[in-house]
């Protein structure tokens, strides 16, 4: 299959920090990258970087709590206080894992500062009153989402969320992908910007909706001083701050399409508006949305993207650290299908 038209689509607009990576049945079939990592354009972009792809992790830490009901060691029907007992909200594992748990924003005003406590808003989390029964209605749990599911990963397994993701999921699967990085994994860091200043208004929401509320606490998940500090490099936040390479992002859904546990993650849990996401309706499977042409992954905020597609064998990721819309994934989409 020519990848020309696909190659063209990720190089008609540089985002001067960009990558894009196609596996087709196991081969790395595209490996493209651009720009530099820093703002200053010093350093060079190349295979070794890493860069923060907010929504696009969500997917890795809901294969963590997977990977333990495949060994039979968390029931999707459960409720989640089964395994962690102080949790108040009568919700599933399933319901947790498909964003209809009703706990999508932080229920405590917390500082930026408090992205390093994993212990506080685990407890904030525990406490919490749904906004909704569960399993009645769907909002992304944009930045719960990972410590929802970390924690049951924790509470389970005994070994941190960071941990468990580096020895079960990237070892296996060699994918350069990472939850709190160490000083090496920092120094590989790109360096996020806005294609514009308005670039955190644009993606807030009207005053009070629920993505507004769930966006804004704690505080600097679209602050570029904390995003690109080592306090959230270091830290361990799921849900938005997975650091990994576009080829790391490509590796993790080819293996997952191989795997009994892909069928798991795919399988359609929720179709209907998104009280987050707004707009047309969505459907749901177990961390990632399903896609009418039968592709599932997930995006993330700033126009970063992993999905696979399983009747043609391909894994796809791309990720940028120039924070903007979807219009090079929508391109890279686009040319893949005419491919």
């Amino acid at each position: 299959m020519s990848m020309e038209a696909v190659r063209q689509a990720f190089v008609e607009d540089p985002r001067g920090g960009s990558a894009l990576v196609v596996i087709e049945d196991g081969r790395v079939v595209l490996d493209l990258h651009e720009g530099w990592r820093d703002a200053a354009r010093t350093v060079p972009w190349d295979a070794e970087t890493l860069v923060n792809v907010y929504s696009v992790g969500k997917p890795v830490i809901a294969l963590a709590a997977l990977l333990l009901v495949e060994r039979g060691r968390i029931a999707l029907d459960d409720p989640i206080a089964r395994y962690w007992p102080q949790f108040q909200t009568h919700a599933s594992v399933r319901q947790v894992l498909s964003h209809t748990a009703g706990l999508p924003t932080f229920p405590v005003p917390r500082p930026a500062e408090s992205w390093a406590e994993w212990d506080v808003l685990c407890a904030d989390l525990a406490a919490a009153t749904p906004e909704w029964p569960p399993g009645t209605v769907a909002a992304e749990h944009a930045l719960t989402y990972g410590h929802l599911v970390g924690e049951l990963v924790r509470r389970v397994d005994g070994r941190s969320p960071g941990r468990f993701v580096a020895e079960e999921i990237a070892e296996p699967f060699r994918a350069d992908l990472h939850f709190g990085l160490d000083a090496a994994g920092q120094a590989r860091c790109a360096e996020l910007e806005f294609d514009a200043p308005d670039w955190p208004r644009r993606n807030t929401g009207e005053p009070g909706s629920v993505k507004a509320r769930a966006v804004e606490n704690p505080a600097g998940a679209r602050d570029l001083a904390v995003v690109n500090s080592a306090l959230w490099r270091s830290a361990t936040v799921p849900a938005v701050n997975l650091h990994a390479t576009a080829l790391g992002i490509a590796r993790f859904y080819d293996e997952l399409m191989r795997r009994p546990v892909g069928a798991m993650i795919a399988t359609g849990q929720f179709t209907g508006v998104d009280q987050f996401i707004g707009g047309d309706p969505v459907t749901w499977g177990l961390g990632v949305q399903l896609e009418a042409d039968g592709t599932w992954g997930m995006g993330g905020l700033g126009g970063n993207a992993g999905w696979a597609d399983p009747g043609r064998g391909q894994a796809i990721a791309y990720v940028t650290r120039r924070l903007g819309d979807f219009s090079t994934v929508d391109r890279i989409e686009e040319a893949l299908a005419d491919s």
